[in-house]
């Protein structure tokens, strides 16, 4: 009996702590909640989070904080999700760019396996932009003048790896054009070069340029998604321009760290799919250039492991390094 009794012991202090981790489940929320965003104020990723935020937090009944912490293609700010304490008070929303692009050009400072994914929230189609007055007419045009004058054309990013980086390089593979890339640290920053004129194009979530195209500042020459935007019904997609290749929709979705309660993972992913799933949350979004869209943890998991390797093979194909 005396040699059970450190078995019995551990036994004891094990279903302490699990009561004591559910318990503290049960409690969740008890004060802010900080949602991570990844790249600059401003930008898509940016936009999409605060509007979700203000409607996640009056169903949890606590601020949700956004925290934007840009930098590297997004991965900082994954980084500080993923290492951050597993007590349910820390999530991030995240594009593509840190889950699928970087990991393809740099060694990230976390391991996708421990990404721990809720759900999808929207899905914003990338559109090719440039300047109202640039004379360019058309995608075909674009890649008529970029091949009377290779590598003349500027185009801008929100880093190496991001969505528009990616987006860019399969448009110079399919059309067989050279293009330079001019990274920044954000969409917004390469949306404001672009209206002053250091760059020539974009390949940008709808989103940062729908007040500029409104405005007659810019001009988006095709939807790179596989049916035309219900925000710009007019423009074609880049199939219909003779670019079927070129597809870039970039997702955005909630991520957690690992370790955090499965029963708080599963409260505050109810909370987002309900927020994104009102009526007024749809018409936001869609006002903003995005399709609201939710999913399980699987369906989320998959379709970034599915954008992995896609980005992959394009990293593979065009050579492209972060220097």
């Amino acid at each position: 009996m005396l040699t059970r009794r450190p078995l019995l012991g551990l036994g004891l202090a094990a279903a302490l702590t699990c009561t004591a981790a559910s318990v503290q489940a049960q409690a969740w929320p008890t004060k802010p909640v900080r949602l991570i965003v990844p790249y600059a104020a401003g930008g898509p990723t940016d936009v999409v989070a605060r509007l979700v935020a203000k409607k996640v937090e009056t169903a949890i009944g606590q601020p949700v904080i956004v925290d934007n912490k840009a930098g590297a293609g997004g991965t900082i700010g994954v980084d500080a999700a993923l290492k951050a304490p597993a007590d349910g008070y820390t999530f991030a929303l995240a594009a593509p760019g840190p889950l699928a692009g970087m990991p393809n050009l740099m060694k990230v400072p976390y391991a996708l396996a421990d990404v721990q994914y809720l759900t999808l929230v929207a899905r914003i189609p990338a559109v090719i932009v440039v300047r109202a007055d640039a004379g360019i007419a058309s995608l075909p045009d674009l890649v008529k003048k970029a091949k009377a004058a290779p590598g003349t054309l500027n185009y801008g990013s929100a880093g190496p790896g991001t969505s528009p980086h990616i987006g860019a390089e399969l448009l110079r593979q399919e059309a067989g054009i050279e293009l330079t890339h001019v990274p920044y640290k954000g969409a917004a920053p390469a949306v404001t070069a672009l209206l002053g004129g250091e760059i020539q194009m974009v390949m940008v979530d709808l989103l940062p340029v729908m007040q500029h195209v409104a405005a007659g500042k810019l001009k988006i020459l095709a939807v790179a998604s596989a049916s035309r935007a219900p925000q710009a019904p007019d423009v074609p997609t880049t199939k219909e321009a003779g670019y079927p290749g070129v597809l870039m929709d970039t997702t955005y979705g909630v991520i957690g760290a690992p370790g955090v309660p499965a029963e708080v993972q599963k409260r505050f992913r109810d909370a987002v799919v309900a927020a994104v799933s009102a009526p007024d949350m749809k018409e936001q979004l869609l006002k903003q250039g995005a399709v609201p869209v939710t999913s399980t943890p699987q369906e989320y998991k998959g379709l970034m492991q599915a954008e992995f390797e896609k980005w992959k093979a394009v990293v593979t194909k065009g050579k492209i390094t972060l220097e």
